[in-house]
């Protein structure tokens, strides 16, 4: 198949999130499946780059074009994604494409591609990437988009991809017809991984011994995560288990001062850990050593819960925001949204060796299995050839309707 995979973000750009790595390692493995691959992207960065733009460059095997922004031009524009010559190749190149992917809905490259697509009958996959909701960032902004172009853009699509079953729901609610949503989850490149840091490294770095209990959040440290939630939530941890510790470990994202404020006034001073951001190869120890992940909130699919699967450290959630069904009672649990059941889950899993050594095997085996990348680009690859069919016979059956009869 040819292959249109259209991202806001990609290799080398990682700092922008989830977005660029899922939709890297998809169009990297439908390459190495033998499809050929051309992405839509832009040179977008918080940091300088000299990447060739809007031409086509060749990365791992695969055609991309790194569209420049006008707001290269214009510092003080909003929106943040403004790809000027992306319409130009796309309507000279989309016509070609058995199949469009796209990768996060609210961006003027998913106008973009998706104008084209239906122009020319090209069907096109939209993948939201957990960003359905409108009531998280820049809200005015998601409100206007969805105001102008949503329901085209959804709609329009000849099927959807959600992360859970959450995701499915909002599809639903939107007007998205049941045969056309998919439900298919992130995966985990285990070629990434192949030695797991020894138990130790990262506890001997913050000087940490090996009796302490370790709470683990990986993550931007943002209100929408339940960062407070969790910090009271550890609070009553601290009163079962005098040697345990909270370790926060992620980027400050504005709002650091108010939780240790609220450390301090629950007098957990010496207990809450604040790490910063820290290196793959750190975030890989910390998952190593710690005890339990906990992460409150949540939309989509993080790549976080699966590297603590890799680890074998169980997870304690919610069904706040999004709810990953697969975690209750095999890896761990979906507490209730308050600090007392967020509490309770935490408690059983440190007062209970065998259980977090069984969850952890499990959640290992989990990964390996069902979450990487070549079964879940299987998958996807499933969806595009159903997608395709369709388009097939709706085009032969339109080609019929309008020929001779007995031609």
């Amino acid at each position: 198949m040819k292959i249109l995979q259209v991202t806001p973000f990609f290799k080398p750009l990682w700092e922008s999130g989830g977005v660029a790595r899922v939709a890297y390692d998809i169009s990297r493995n439908l390459h190495e499946n033998g499809h050929e691959i051309t992405v839509y992207t832009t040179n977008r960065s918080i940091y300088p780059n000299d990447l060739p733009t809007n031409r086509a460059t060749c990365v791992d095997g695969m055609n991309v074009y790194y569209f420049e922004n006008l707001r290269k031009y214009i510092p003080g524009m909003t929106p943040p994604v403004m790809p000027y010559r992306m319409p130009a190749v796309a309507r000279r190149e989309i016509a070609q494409f058995d199949i469009i992917h796209i990768h996060d809905h609210r961006t003027l490259l998913t106008v973009i591609a998706s104008h084209y697509a239906r122009k020319y009958g090209v069907p096109y996959v939209l993948q939201a990437h957990g960003a359905l909701p409108q009531d998280t960032g820049s809200t005015w902004m998601k409100r206007i988009f969805d105001l102008i172009w949503a329901e085209k853009v959804i709609l329009g699509a000849a099927g959807v991809i959600a992360l859970n079953e959450t995701e499915a729901e909002r599809y639903r609610e939107l007007g998205v017809d049941e045969d056309r949503i998919a439900i298919i989850p992130n995966g985990i490149d285990l070629a990434e991984y192949p030695d797991l840091p020894a138990r130790g490294r990262f506890r001997e770095k913050w000087g940490i011994d090996d009796a302490t209990k370790i709470v683990l959040y990986l993550g931007r440290l943002d209100p929408t995560k339940g960062i407070d939630l969790l910090i009271r939530s550890f609070a009553g941890v601290a009163r079962e288990f005098d040697d345990a510790v909270l370790m926060l470990v992620g980027e400050d994202m504005g709002h650091n001062e108010e939780f240790r404020e609220l450390v301090r006034s629950l007098g957990l001073d010496d207990r809450v850990i604040f790490t910063g951001f820290v290196s793959k190869e750190d975030k890989m120890a910390a998952f190593t050593d710690a005890d339990v992940f906990a992460t409150p909130s949540f939309t989509g699919f993080p790549i976080t819960f699966l590297e603590a699967c890799l680890c074998g450290t169980p997870i304690v959630t919610t069904a706040r925001g999004d709810l990953l069904t697969w975690i209750e009672g095999t890896v761990g649990y979906n507490a209730g949204y308050t600090p007392e059941e967020v509490t309770d889950a935490i408690v059983r899993l440190l007062a209970d060796d065998a259980l977090r050594a069984r969850f952890g095997a499990q959640a290992k085996d989990l990964v390996r299995t069902r979450y990487n990348w070549q079964a879940i680009v299987r998958e996807v690859e499933t969806l595009y050839s159903d997608i395709t069919g369709r388009n097939r016979g709706a085009a032969d059956l339109g080609a019929g309707e309008h020929s001779p009869v007995g031609a």
